[in-house]
């Protein structure tokens, strides 16, 4: 079974702002759960988790889900997100399957 790894914006100007990234990447991770993958949707795994330790080591660990991963699909918005930039560099530099969603 392949892992898709959900790659978007978390970060938002307001907590609304984080619930909407949020329930968008949910959204995506349903969707590629029902074609069949494992789906990596790191906006769930640490949901408003901000503030609870450094921003670098919430990168690192995502940046460690997608060396994981099979595929990485990037969500509308990808590329205002630094995070997410992060994430698709590393994935086109490990020759990962990268797909827009």
């Amino acid at each position: 079974m392949q892992i898709v790894f959900i790659c978007g914006p978390y970060r938002a100007r307001t907590v609304f702002g984080r619930l909407l990234n949020i329930y968008r990447a949910r959204k995506e991770a349903i969707r590629f759960w029902k074609m069949g993958f494992a789906v990596i949707c790191p906006h769930s795994n640490s949901a408003l988790f901000d503030g609870k330790c450094r921003d670098e080591i919430f990168l690192e660990g995502c940046l460690e889900m997608v060396r994981r991963s099979d595929i990485i699909a990037l969500m509308p918005g990808w590329s205002v997100s630094s995070g997410a930039q992060e994430e698709r560099k590393l994935a086109i530099k490990l020759k990962k399957k990268v797909i827009r969603v």
